[in-house]
């Protein structure tokens, strides 16, 4: 759907560790996407479902084919990316791309893995990330309002309503201020120009908080110091070992639960990571359950029946007719779709039923 989350970090703090969970991740689930070809640098990694496994005990298909997520790994973000170093400007266009930022911040000691910094100390490691961001917008909107500006000397009535709010938002930014606090965001002009450039502090951000083994199950002084960081700003914070998730990804479920459980804990940070992005980019899954594949859809939030069957595929769309619709708890509970039929559980919906999360769908439609 080419949506993306972008993995930040200074260097040594877990980032590449956790990158590389999610490709054993996506390499494990591999049989299941035969034409996807994958960059070196990103990771399409499954979305874990239980509610796949409940529905394939019922249909016992071939097959099962999870919803997916794409992970960027966004190296080289140092001090002075903003000017390029460390080949800072090439990935921070890299996180342009992408819609949601996950900060791998490292929040456990250990004398055998050197800090760049020389300490530990969450805030300041996401105070020199985030300040690359900031200046990194800075520097862009700059070049944009000279553009405008040249615009609306030609009386370019767009333009001119664009250099108004351009230089709010820059006054804004030099202030200290991510634009996703922008006041005005509901501007038509803010609209259109954050579209275009894709500013890099408009984006959802999730810190993924890196302890060692003993911080999964209590929080370390470094956790709460994050959490408070968090909280201040409307932000989420997932806590991780990193090293563990890597092991854990060659564990079959039994023994993963049982890791987790000896560790205190009753899901992966991986997992939670996964699922966070999942809703931070408003996507959710629609499931088709037939005796050949059991599948999970991705749509995005409040989707129309008409827009979820071109998912499958646009010919869907063009001869839409109706969906026949069961909701996943009434398709359980009813042991299938012969069950919730007889027990009056299934519905006809048209063009404009708009698709709710887990709905267990067929599609009629005519070419």
């Amino acid at each position: 759907m080419g949506l993306g989350i972008g993995l930040v970090g200074l260097p040594n703090v877990g980032k590449s560790t956790t990158f590389n969970a999610l490709t054993k991740a996506q390499n494990a689930e591999s049989a299941n996407y035969p034409f996807c070809t994958i960059e070196p640098n990103k990771a399409v990694v499954p979305v874990p479902d239980t509610r796949l496994d409940a529905l394939a005990k019922i249909v016992n298909p071939e097959r099962i084919q999870h919803s997916t997520l794409d992970f960027i790994d966004i190296a080289g973000l140092v001090k002075g990316a903003s000017k390029g170093e460390g080949l800072g400007n090439k990935f921070l266009d890299n996180i342009r791309e992408t819609e949601v930022i996950l900060h791998i911040v490292r929040c456990f000691e250990d004398d055998n893995i050197t800090h760049t910094e020389g300490s530990i100390n969450p805030l300041r490691d996401i105070d020199i990330i985030e300040t690359e961001l900031l200046l990194a917008d800075m520097g862009a909107l700059e070049k944009r309002i000279s553009n405008i500006a040249r615009k609306a000397k030609g009386n370019d009535r767009d333009a001119k309503a664009q250099l108004v709010v351009a230089e709010a938002l820059l006054t804004h930014i030099e202030d200290g201020n991510p634009v996703a606090t922008y006041v005005d965001s509901d501007d038509d002009a803010f609209i259109q120009i954050n579209k275009e450039m894709r500013f890099l502090t408009s984006k959802e951000i999730i810190y993924g908080a890196n302890v060692d083994e003993d911080g999964l199950a209590e929080d370390n002084e470094f956790v709460k110091l994050l959490k408070e960081y968090a909280v201040s700003h409307n932000r989420e914070v997932i806590k991780l070992c990193a090293k563990t998730e890597e092991e854990m990804v060659e564990f079959d479920e039994d023994e993963k639960m049982e890791m987790l459980e000896s560790l205190g804990v009753s899901e992966s940070g991986l997992d939670q990571i996964i699922h966070k992005g999942f809703y931070k980019l408003g996507l959710m899954s629609y499931f088709t359950a037939g005796v050949k594949e059991v599948r999970a859809w991705t749509i995005r939030q409040n989707t129309t029946a008409p827009k979820a069957a071109a998912v499958i595929h646009n010919d869907f769309e063009k001869g839409f007719i109706r969906a026949e619709v069961i909701a996943y708890n009434e398709f359980i509970e009813h042991n299938g779709e012969l069950g919730a039929k007889e027990a009056g559980k299934m519905r006809l919906e048209g063009k404009e039923y708009i698709v709710q999360d887990g709905d267990v769908m067929h599609f009629r439609f005519n070419v």
